[in-house]
């Protein structure tokens, strides 16, 4: 868990109490001008109502400039990012025909498929032609081709699973499954800090939700030990199931799943074990295959194995592999694969085509490359981070590095500046984060060489150093790479 300094803790309470009294005093007489306007709504309940309402319109549209900001080219290394100007403070952001071009520190780009390649790309176009951008179709309708078979056997072969089924969207991936698997008289023991698609999946099913501490097995083997003891509540009958859900990569975190003690803990419990690699599938792992050959886990142990095609491959949608009868039963009676459009034919060509590079069946070793490209660069980049003295979470390997920022008025001050000086980063704060841990996310790819990386690091440096989030003392020993050295000021 993270632990805030003590005096960054009481600086962002006292700034966040600041913004909370000015926007409540702003509020207050906001009442008096409202009233003496006309207005068709007299009687209504407010439609927007409550914290989360006061939240955006008093603190987020202050800053609303340094979240979805336009861009007008591929998500590749470099892409460009279209400049935005605001009359009223911020209440509205209009778009100019000035562009600038951006390092890209914020896409999930991580093998860098989503720009042109050289193997997938004319594939897709071909793909493109023969059967159009959509379906028009759900799959049982007229939405399955020969191609949404081939990737579904080629999915399974990737993850070495007996069988998948996919989707057009990852998020729904889990929000429409957990409610076909979990019920009533089920049981869902889910990480702390497991994405909003799980939470919304969870609650929809109706089953009863516990928590553990995030990445913590020892909470985790408790919180199953009380639960099997006392059985559901108010008639103690033993549980109809138990599912335990973790992410291989945490989005908002970069840390990796301690997946072999969990699926121990799994095992001993009698508990099926529910993966979710949206962020760890193609990205880690000798030949991208996830968590589960990072950490040399059988995928036989884990039952149900989630991932989306938004990150690594250049995509979009998600899949879920598991046993057959498991898939079986999910094309029966899943309403995203029932009802949903199914995805479009050129997107899973693309899907196809991806995992062929990574697994060189494409006759060259560039999937190899991309994998090693990746691993070099995050672990480079995140250890030049600590070195200048920033708090970054996540573990080696992993692509996703937050930067914590914590203060309120850091968050603008830190991305602005970095745009300024041609680097995208993202910022992430509440609701996406507790309130006090807002950061800024890096996400490597591997299309970035060791120049932009370098040059990133200068950037970032800079920066730090003017905002002030420099938590740590910097190490005084200048940089050495690849027989150069370098300062960074």
């Amino acid at each position: 868990m993270i632990a805030i300094p003590y005096l960054t803790a009481l600086t962002t309470y006292f700034s966040y109490g600041l913004l909370f009294a000015f926007g409540q005093f702003r509020d207050f007489f906001r009442k008096f001008f409202d009233f003496f306007n006309s207005t068709n709504f007299h009687g209504y309940a407010p439609i927007c109502l409550g914290l989360e309402d006061f939240y955006i319109r008093r603190l987020y549209l202050r800053i609303q400039d340094c979240f979805g900001r336009p861009i007008s080219s591929a998500p590749d290394a470099w892409f460009d990012v279209v400049e935005r100007y605001s009359n009223d403070n911020n209440k509205t952001l209009k778009r100019t025909t000035k562009i600038s071009r951006c390092l890209n520190l914020g896409s999930y780009n991580y093998l860098g498929f989503a720009a042109a390649d050289e193997y997938c790309t004319p594939r897709v176009i071909e793909t493109l032609n023969k059967y159009s951008p959509s379906t028009c179709s759900s799959r049982v309708d007229g939405g399955t081709t020969l191609l949404h078979n081939e990737l579904e056997e080629c999915v399974a072969n990737f993850v070495q699973k007996p069988a998948a089924i996919v989707f057009g969207m990852g998020y729904v991936t889990n929000s429409a499954i957990l409610p076909v698997l979990m019920g009533k008289g089920s049981l869902i023991i889910s990480d702390s800090l497991n994405h909003n698609s799980i939470v919304n999946g969870a609650r929809g099913s109706g089953a009863t939700i516990r928590v553990f501490q995030h990445n913590t097995p020892s909470h985790l083997e408790d919180v199953l030990r009380e639960q099997i003891a006392e059985g559901q509540p108010r008639t103690h009958r033993p549980w109809k199931k138990i599912v335990v859900i973790v992410e291989g990569i945490y989005s908002m975190e970069g840390e990796i799943c301690k997946l072999p003690e969990i699926i121990a803990i799994c095992k001993k419990y009698k508990a099926y074990t529910y993966l979710d690699e949206a962020h760890s599938i193609g990205a880690v792992g000798k030949t991208g295959r996830g968590v589960c050959e990072l950490l040399g886990v059988d995928t036989a142990d884990v039952d149900i194995m989630m991932g989306t095609f938004t990150k690594s491959f250049g995509s979009c949608g998600g899949y879920i592999a598991g046993s057959k009868d498991l898939i079986k039963y999910l094309k029966y009676t899943c309403p995203a694969h029932l009802y949903a459009t199914s995805i479009s034919p050129p997107a899973a060509q693309q899907i196809i085509s991806s995992i062929k590079v990574i697994l060189g069946e494409d006759g060259s070793n560039r999937g190899a490359q991309k994998l090693s490209q990746i691993r070099e660069n995050s672990n480079f980049f995140r250890s030049e981070l600590q070195k200048m003295g920033f708090e970054v979470l996540g573990d080696n390997d992993s692509p996703v590095m937050p930067i914590m920022l914590y203060n309120p008025a850091k968050i603008p001050a830190f991305s602005r500046e970095c745009l300024k000086q041609n680097v995208a980063v993202v910022t992430v704060a509440f609701p996406a984060t507790p309130l006090l841990l807002a950061r800024a996310r890096i996400c490597i790819s591997a299309s970035h060489s060791r120049e932009d990386l370098i040059k990133a690091l200068k950037v970032i440096s800079r920066v730090g150093d003017l905002v002030g989030i420099k938590y740590f003392p910097a190490e005084p020993q200048k940089q050495q790479q690849e027989g150069k050295t370098l300062k960074f000021d």
